[in-house]
Order: C-alpha cells, then sequence, then structure tokens
C-alpha cells in the first residue's frame, strides 16, 4: 500500500521463494509491504515492513561533465567552462573538481580549494610559457565521477586580435520628446577591449534616464524618456593595445516648436488694420518650422478668429478690424511634431496712426515778475505729424476758465514770456501741441505762482538764545528776520558745531521741519560744549546765520520738584463704591522727578493704573471697593530735592455687620437684644438697625423692627417653649450691610428658680432601723416640673444632715437607722 493510503492492494502472483519483484510502482513515492505464508490448511498472519520504502532508481557517482572549452587564455591565466554531466548519479551534482597538469609531469593536480558549483573558472598565477592540459570531475553525495576529457594543451601566452565592431544602428536617428531608444552592437577583440560612450565628445554618464549596458560580446547604451537635450553626436569606442573601432550616430530628438519670441512689434497700426511682426522660437524643436498660425481678438470679447495658417514670414497684416477697438495678436509657431505653446501681443486701439500731438508735461515756471512769467515745457510725441504750433494759456488759480496767452504761434521754441499778469494775483499754466490733425490735450497745470517781482533771501533770524538744556538736548529761541526777502518764511535750519571743531552739522535736514522759532536739538553729548547758529529760509534759498552769542555746556538744568495738585486731590476724597477713584497732579522739576504713589506707606494695590507723563502723573482704580480707601500719598523727586502730597481716600459703601450681638432677660413670651455698632460705618452714618428673628423649623426670617435707632431692642410676642434665631444688620444712606445673627438658639421660657419646700412632713410608721415618711407637694415648683425630692435625716444633738437619697414620689422609707 502507498503510505499515505490505508488500503493493501494484492500482488497479482504467488511466489514460492524468499523474495519477490513488485512491479508497477511509480517512482517517488513511498510504499508498506507485508507478506503471509499459505499451506493447505489456509493463510498465515502478515508481516509488515517496519518502514515505508522511497522507489527511486540507485544512487551512483554521476557521470563525466561535457564540453570542458577554453574560453580565454592570457600569458598569467586561463579560462575554462564546462555543461553539467548527462547524468548525475541519482542525486543532485554538490561540487566539480577541476584538475591540471603542466606538460611534461605524469600527475594531475587539483586546482580548486573550495566547494564549487560555478561551472565557469579562471585558472591565475601561471607562469608565461608554460603549457597545462585540464580536466574536470562532478561530485554528488555518492563521491567523485570520472573526470571529464582533457582539453588539448594550453601555452599561457597573451592572445592578440584587433577590435571589431557591428553596430545594429544606422548613422541617423530621429526620436520623438518621450519616447526610449538605444544604440546596441557587438564587439569582440583580444585582450578584451574597453567600450566608450561619447556625446559631442563628451563622456556619457549613466543616471536615473541613462543606462549603460556592457558583455564581453555585446554594448548597448539605451535613453528612457527622451528630451530635446538628448538631441547629439553619439560615439562608441571599443578599444584595446592592439587598436580602436570607432561608430557613429547622429540622434534628432525632435518635438513641437517653442512659442515664437516676443514681443510682437506693431509695424504699422490703422483703423481697420494692422501690421506685426516676431522673432522666430529659439528652439524649432529639431524640425523646420513649416507655418505660422495667428489669430486676433476683441479685448472685450473671449473669441480668438483665425486670421492665417499659411504664413512662413514672420510677419502678418492683420486685416478686418473695427476703428477704436482694441486687439491682442496670438501667434504659434508649428513644425511636422505639432504647434507650439503662443505668443500673445500686448493690447492695441485701432486707430490711424497719425492723430494729434499726445499732452506735453506738466511746465515750469520761470522768471516770474510783478507782470510776467516765463513757461517752459518739453516736445509732447507729435502723433507722426510734425507739430506746427503751441497754445500757452493761463487763468487765475479761483477762476474755472482759461485764456489763451497770445493770439501769435508759438513755434519751434518750447517757452514763451507770458505778459499781462496782474501783481500779486495768482495763476497757472498748461500747453497744448497742434499739428495738421488738430490741437492735443492740454498738459497738466502748471505749480501756481503769485505774480510778483522775485524773492531775495531773507535777513538772519533775530536774537538766537538757548532757553533750556538737559544732559542731552538744549532749547533755542529766537525772532523771525527783519527781512523776509518779498517771500514767506518757509522754515529754519538749525546747525551746531562742538567747540573745537571746524564742522557745522545739522539739527534738522529740512527747513520745513522748523517752521516755528524755536526747536530742541536732541542726540548732544553730556558735558561737552556746543557752538548754535540759525538761517531762516525761503522760496529763494537761505540766509546767513545767526549765532547764538555763547557755547552752552550740555548738562541738566536743575530745579527742584513742584506739584501742582488737581481737584481731585484735595485733602479728602469721597468716592462711592463700585465708582472709579482718580487722583492726578500736575509735576515740574528739572531732571524730570521720579514719581512713587503709596498707600500707608506701602506699593498701591495692583489694580491700580498709574500714568506717568512728561507733565503729570495719574492713578486711576475701576470698582473701587470699601479696601480701597486709606491715605493716598503721591512723591517726586529727582537730584534738585522731593516733594510729597497725602489726601485721605474714603469709599463710601453700605456698613459692616454689629458686634457683640447678646440676648438677655428671656421670658416666655419676651427677650431683650443688645449689640454694639459696627467697626466700619461704611464711611456714612449708621441711620437704623434691621432686627430680625426666625423659628428653627421655619426657613424664612421675619421682621420685628427695621427702623430702630438704639443698639437695644425688646423682643416681644414669643410663643412660649418656641425656639429662635435673632440677627442684626446696620443701614446707612448707601444700603444695608451685612447681618450678624445669634450663634445658638434661644428657647422662649421663663426663668426658673428652685421650689418651695414640701408641706405637711409626717412618719406613718416606726421600727428600730427604719421609719416610713409621707408628705405633700409644695405651693410652687419655681417655673419647672418638680423631679423628685431629697431626703436627708439629722442624729439628735448632731449638726450634720445626711442624705439618704432623692426619691421621686411623696413618700420614702428611711432604711439603716
Amino acid at each position: 500500500r502507498e503510505s499515505d493510503h490505508r488500503a493493501w492492494t494484492p500482488v497479482t502472483y504467488t511466489v514460492t521463494r524468499q523474495n519477490a519483484t513488485v512491479q508497477g510502482l511509480i517512482q517517488g513515492k513511498a510504499y508498506f509491504f507485508r507478506i503471509a505464508a499459505e499451506n493447505i490448511i489456509g493463510m498465515g498472519p502478515f508481516t509488515e515492513t517496519t518502514k515505508e520504502i522511497l522507489i527511486r532508481d540507485p544512487i551512483t557517482v554521476p557521470d563525466r561533465p561535457e564540453d570542458l572549452e577554453v574560453k580565454a587564455v592570457t600569458k598569467n591565466s586561463v579560462t575554462l567552462t564546462w555543461n553539467p554531466p548527462k547524468y548525475n548519479g541519482g542525486s543532485d551534482i554538490t561540487m566539480y573538481v577541476l584538475e591540471s597538469r603542466l606538460i611534461g609531469k605524469d600527475k594531475f593536480h587539483k586546482v580548486t580549494k573550495e566547494k564549487m558549483l560555478d561551472r565557469k573558472f579562471t585558472v591565475e598565477g601561471l607562469k608565461e610559457g608554460d603549457t597545462y592540459e585540464y580536466r574536470v570531475s562532478a561530485c554528488n553525495i555518492v563521491g567523485q565521477g570520472k573526470p571529464s576529457f582533457c582539453t588539448k594543451p594550453i601555452t599561457c601566452k597573451d592572445e592578440i586580435a584587433p577590435p571589431t565592431l557591428d553596430l545594429d544602428f544606422r548613422d541617423k536617428l530621429i526620436v520623438r520628446v518621450g519616447e526610449a531608444f538605444s544604440l546596441t552592437g557587438r564587439y569582440s577583440g583580444k585582450p578584451a577591449p574597453k567600450v566608450t560612450w561619447l556625446k559631442d565628445d563628451i563622456v556619457v554618464k549613466e543616471d536615473d534616464r541613462i543606462k549603460i549596458k556592457t558583455t564581453p560580446t555585446t554594448l548597448c547604451l539605451g535613453i528612457l524618456k527622451s528630451v530635446r537635450e538628448d538631441t547629439g553626436r553619439y560615439c562608441v569606442t571599443v578599444e584595446n593595445s592592439t587598436g580602436s573601432r570607432k561608430g557613429f550616430c547622429q540622434v534628432n530628438v525632435v518635438d513641437r516648436p517653442s512659442p515664437p519670441v516676443g514681443p510682437v512689434i506693431f509695424d504699422e497700426v490703422f483703423k481697420d488694420h494692422m501690421v506685426v511682426s516676431w522673432k522666430p522660437p529659439l528652439d524649432d524643436g529639431g524640425s523646420e518650422i513649416t507655418n505660422y498660425i495667428i489669430e486676433k481678438k476683441d479685448t472685450h470679447k473671449d473669441l480668438w478668429m483665425p486670421v492665417t495658417s499659411a504664413t512662413v514670414k514672420t510677419t502678418c497684416k492683420i486685416p478686418k478690424l473695427l476703428e477704436g477697438r482694441e486687439y491682442q495678436i496670438r501667434i504659434y509657431a508649428e513644425n511636422l511634431y505639432g504647434i507650439s505653446d503662443p505668443l500673445i501681443s500686448d493690447e492695441m486701439k485701432a486707430k490711424d496712426r497719425f492723430r494729434v500731438p499726445d499732452a506735453p508735461e506738466q511746465p515750469i515756471i520761470k522768471d516770474v515778475t510783478k507782470d510776467s512769467a516765463v513757461v517752459v515745457w518739453n516736445k509732447p510725441y507729435d502723433g507722426g505729424k510734425p507739430i506746427t504750433n503751441y497754445i500757452v494759456e493761463k487763468k487765475e488759480t479761483m477762476a474755472t476758465r482759461w485764456v489763451k496767452a497770445t493770439k501769435d504761434p508759438i513755434f519751434p521754441g518750447t517757452k514763451f514770456k507770458v505778459p499781462d499778469l496782474l501783481e500779486g494775483c495768482q495763476y497757472e499754466f498748461r500747453v497744448s501741441a497742434e499739428n495738421e490733425i488738430g490741437v492735443g490735450d492740454p498738459s497738466p497745470p502748471s505749480k501756481p505762482i503769485f505774480a510778483r517781482d522775485p524773492i531775495a533771501k531773507p535777513s538772519p533770524p533775530v536774537n538766537p538764545e538757548a532757553v533750556d538744556k538737559t544732559k542731552n538736548s538744549v532749547d533755542l529761541s529766537w525772532q523771525p528776520p527783519r527781512h523776509d526777502g518779498n517771500g514767506k518764511i518757509i522754515g529754519y535750519l538749525i546747525e551746531f558745531q562742538k567747540v573745537g571743531d571746524e564742522e557745522w552739522k545739522q539739527a534738522n535736514l529740512t527747513a520745513d521741519s522748523c517752521p516755528e522759532t524755536n526747536y530742541k536739538v536732541t542726540g548732544l553729548t553730556e558735558g561737552l560744549t556746543y557752538k548754535f547758529r540759525v538761517k531762516a529760509v525761503n522760496a529763494a534759498g537761505e540766509s546767513d546765520p545767526a549765532h547764538v552769542p555763547d557755547p552752552v555746556e550740555v548738562k541738566d538744568r536743575l530745579e527742584p520738584p513742584e506739584l501742582i495738585l488737581d481737584a481731585n486731590m484735595a485733602r479728602e476724597q469721597h468716592v462711592k463704591a463700585g465708582d472709579t477713584l482718580r487722583l492726578s497732579a500736575v509735576i515740574k522739576g528739572v531732571p524730570f522727578p521720579k514719581v512713587t504713589w503709596k498707600k500707608e506707606d506701602h506699593e498701591v494695590s495692583p489694580k491700580a493704573d498709574i500714568e506717568v507723563t512728561g507733565v503729570g502723573s495719574k492713578l486711576e482704580i475701576r470698582n473701587t471697593v470699601h479696601e480701597d480707601g486709606g491715605m493716598y500719598s503721591l512723591t517726586v523727586e529727582n537730584p534738585a530735592g522731593s516733594k510729597t502730597v497725602s489726601v485721605k481716600v474714603v469709599v463710601l459703601d453700605k456698613p459692616g455687620p454689629p458686634r457683640n450681638l447678646n440676648v438677655s432677660d428671656v421670658r416666655s413670651d419676651s427677650c431683650y437684644l443688645t449689640w454694639m455698632e459696627p467697626e466700619d460705618d461704611g464711611g456714612s452714618v449708621i441711620t437704623n438697625y434691621v432686627v430680625e428673628r426666625k423659628d428653627v423649623a421655619s426657613a424664612q426670617w421675619v421682621a420685628i423692627s427695621s427702623s430702630s435707632k438704639k443698639r437695644s431692642h425688646m423682643a416681644k410676642y414669643l410663643m412660649e417653649g418656641t425656639q429662635y434665631l435673632f440677627r442684626v444688620a446696620a443701614e446707612n444712606q448707601y444700603g444695608r450691610g451685612p447681618y450678624v445673627e445669634t450663634l445658638k438658639p434661644i428657647k422662649a421660657i421663663d426663668p426658673l428658680h428652685p421650689p418651695g419646700p414640701p408641706k405637711n412632713l409626717h412618719h406613718v410608721d416606726v421600727d428600730k432601723t427604719e421609719v416610713s415618711l409621707v408628705w405633700n407637694r409644695p405651693d410652687r415648683d419655681g417655673g419647672a416640673e418638680i423631679t423628685g425630692y431629697l431626703v436627708e435625716y439629722q442624729e439628735d444633738g448632731a449638726d450634720e444632715w445626711t442624705k439618704f437619697q432623692t426619691v421621686p414620689m411623696l413618700d420614702c422609707v428611711v432604711t439603716g437607722l
């Protein structure tokens, strides 16, 4: 049976010997076998093989390897290859053994020292000129098989053969951009030639797109996703010691052209057509430009209209235009491999090239007198026709109507003296150009000028002096110049010079930055002495300088601090709780004093906002609470001294809780409450007290007095036996303060007193050691139920009474007598 089956299969014949051959088995499968003896009585029990038996041919050593060949011979090495034996002996080949024999020797020597499964081996370290023969044997798990047939005797020497080259490509190759291409071929030569690829005489290097593959007999250069830059003359060189061979191929990677080169030039512009030109594309895509495609578009529409697609020139007439409309031109280049991206022109209006001149630029006014002025302008674009006349106009600044300055032609000059101005009036001027087409637009108006005689430079400022100084600045003051040169004083230039230096430095760069007659020069160095001078400036220029008489030493001028209190810094400041407290004062002193705010000689609350400026200081507290009240002080201090002012701040608020609430004289229907005034009256007189009570079994407080001005109250109308809590709050004009409450409930009962004596005490029985006593209840119980009676006895003649016991009833038996 098969090892993976349970059913037994009988052999088809009976044997009488002690062995049998079982046929029809499958190679590679495992079987179990069993045998039973049989006689005339019957069949005996089976005997079974203990292990499965795998069906396979018997294993022997492998046959001899085949086709042992010499592939390469040098002066110190031999390379051999062979094929496996036809039969491996029934087991896989585990290694090959290569042996060699020097001609003239008898024995073969093993060449390979390690296990070798490759069927190629190079024997190295041989001696040039020696002759060898080789054989190889295969080994499996049984052992080493027969050796192969020996090679012919091989003499160690370099084989020499000039390179050969057989290429699979032609002299020219055209490839579309994005496609791959390869240059392949075969070569030979001894010794093995070196293969080199060049592109335009530069060595080709491998990268992600360029792949080079070289075998002992074949060569290949492959380029993936070709680009235009791959165009060039490729050369492959095969070279060894005997010579070299080269192969060439001109590869042209073609594509659609790049866009035409702009900008688009409008050579001619008319109201119904234009002539445009452009430059050819920088890259024709490797193929000659076959034509250009030109389109036009009205800028108010989105539709491009064809003009022509057949021109090969780089100029084109654009016909059928509407006068006054603006157009754009779009140009494509085309070759055999496609159409380029477009070149788009700027917008151009369809109108005749010849037109009225452009407006001149803003004219400049010179040489102004009380009755004339010279107007100067630049020549504008003439509109394609020569300018024949200029028109100069004038108007007073506040007027609206322009008037021609003259009726006579003004040409070819670009300046004109306008006469007949009114002294003191302010004028503007403009210029228009005229050609045979018509009069162009006027220029922008000139800057306004007053008709008056020329302005002279002013005289120097009067009496400049230093009026104040600090450690890094000096304040200067002066009077205006006596003569303004008939022109408005624009401002003043202030200069300073360090004593000992020759250079004057400017304190301000422009006169209009100092229009007044005072200036603070800053950025000076403390302790140094400076000279100062001032110049007046009008439209004609700068005056001569006026000098400050004496040099000024830069240092702080000391003035003791001075405080000018605002109204909110009166002796006492009242502020309602929740409102904003503001305290402020004007501060003087040189240098400016250091400002410190304090409350009760401590730092003020962090919630206070303190602002210090160059002229004063302000303290502000928003949403005041009672704790913000107190004595506030403002201290200002500089090297010349210090000054402090204080103000008491009262924050008006509800009063605090009354103190020491006490309950006395408790009765069954009343009690007497007393208390002390609050520690804090909230800054206002206590107007009244509110007294409330609450039954401990109830959640609601009941007012029993809301207008009492006294610090005591008789609480009446209590219910006997009920427990009460009491509370009191103070009120002023700002509201009711918090309550103070009794610590524990008060029970409404009359005061308790000792009961009266029992009545009618007498004995009812007597024996030798005990006495039976009875008595009646006392007349008064002291305000509470009697809980018991204390019985005492005394021996006759003794001073002390002896306690016997306390009994609850009106009788007792006294024992132990």
